[in-house]
């Protein structure tokens, strides 16, 4: 997985505004830049059609992470 400087410099060259912005909500909008659903986190049962998702993995966890709050 990413670190968030590496995230940074993604969304960066993707023009995407990074600074300030929770992890889980820039993910989401370097996928909507890319032209991919805007879906991470939101994997329930770790059930999800997107396989070939950079983010497929943290995504698990992070839906997990996120039913457990």
């Amino acid at each position: 997985m990413l670190n968030m400087k590496e995230l940074r410099e993604m969304a960066r060259q993707l023009g995407v505004r990074s600074i300030r912005i929770p992890k889980a909500d820039l993910i989401r909008a370097i996928q909507r830049a890319e032209g991919n659903f805007d879906c991470y986190g939101t994997a329930t049962e770790e059930e999800c059609d997107q396989e070939e998702c950079l983010w497929r993995e943290d995504c698990f966890m992070e839906s997990v992470a996120e039913e457990n709050r």
